[in-house]
């Protein structure tokens, strides 16, 4: 058994390397039963906080969880929302062979299936990209997207400037990136929108939408949680990562319980796309959505990725 740092993590996995492996992971035969997702109480800050359980396997072969922890608070503290850790086993005999400090990894398998998704239901030619967010996440979907699309400019908007800030000048050197003072005055030139926030309140408005658009929507992984409004999802083609974003994110939940949407609004999951058992986008006009909560399968595909690789490394 060995300890894989978020440092190793960072080194090994790349970005098309890991897209490529989670679109033949969303086509294969890996056991994801459903995860726990437990809230727990922290009168501390009078907010809950979330625990969640993630297993997956492949049988013989391999099998995962991920042990992970949400707290909305910990900005004002300076720490990350969220910390976890993937526990990767032998499937055939149970042995434990990698503890994987998990934080960047959940980021970069996150990011990862945005572009997964991204790279069929944006437009081929899509050169804009407004990032919502200052989170952990941001600076990795700007990287994903980038990897799918030849984006020529993005703007990345946080209620904290400063933290946007830092962002643009840690990117400066890969990306032509700035900061925008709202999301208003860019949001009808992007071709796509990805929002990673922990927002209970819609932050993409429904009213600024421009017929070709991708929305990539991230953060909104509880039912009470939402980043468009009702006019946003209303108008649009969603897409899902799973049948869980149905119940776990209010930007779906909520408009599907009002009435603003019904089941049949969904066109499709990563399964049924990657599958080719659905169609993505059919027009440069359409304005397609994709709504991620999180799935095992996507954690599971990259700590093998990364068990792997070092497997490689030490064997060179």
């Amino acid at each position: 058994m060995r300890i894989i740092t978020e440092n190793e993590v960072t080194q090994i996995i790349k970005y098309p390397t890991l897209i490529k492996e989670l679109r033949k992971a969303f086509q294969a035969d890996i056991k994801v039963p459903p995860r726990i997702h437990q809230d727990f109480e922290n009168p501390k800050e009078g907010i809950d906080s979330t625990l969640l359980l993630m297993p997956s396997w492949q049988p013989s072969e391999e099998l995962g969880i991920k042990v992970l922890t949400v707290s909305p608070n910990n900005a004002k503290y300076n720490l990350p929302g969220i910390s976890a850790v993937y526990l990767l086993f032998d499937a055939h005999n149970g042995m434990l062979k990698s503890v994987i400090e998990a934080k960047k990894l959940t980021s970069m398998r996150t990011a990862a299936a945005s572009a997964l998704a991204s790279s069929y239901l944006s437009r081929e030619d899509a050169k804009i990209m407004l990032m919502v967010g200052t989170g952990a996440l941001s600076e990795e979907l700007i990287r994903a997207h980038a990897t799918v699309r030849k984006l020529e400019k993005i703007y990345i908007w946080g209620r904290n400037r400063e933290k946007a800030e830092k962002i643009v000048e840690k990117l400066q050197s890969e990306f032509n990136i700035q900061v925008v003072d709202t999301i208003e005055e860019k949001i009808t030139q992007a071709d796509i929108i990805s929002c990673a926030t922990l927002s209970k309140e819609a932050l993409i408005l429904g009213k600024f939408i421009q017929a070709g658009q991708h929305y990539d929507l991230v953060g909104s992984f509880k039912p009470d949680m939402r980043e468009g409004d009702d006019a946003l999802i209303s108008n649009v083609d969603i897409f899902i990562d799973s049948q869980m974003a149905t119940k776990e994110s209010g930007d779906i939940n909520i408009p599907l319980e009002s009435g603003h949407i019904s089941k049949s609004s969904i066109k499709a999951d990563l399964f049924e796309l990657t599958q080719e058992k659905k169609r993505a986008r059919v027009s440069q006009e359409q304005i397609t959505l994709f709504k991620s909560v999180g799935h095992a399968l996507e954690d599971f595909t990259a700590a093998k990725l990364v068990d792997t690789k070092l497997n490689e490394l030490l064997m060179s």
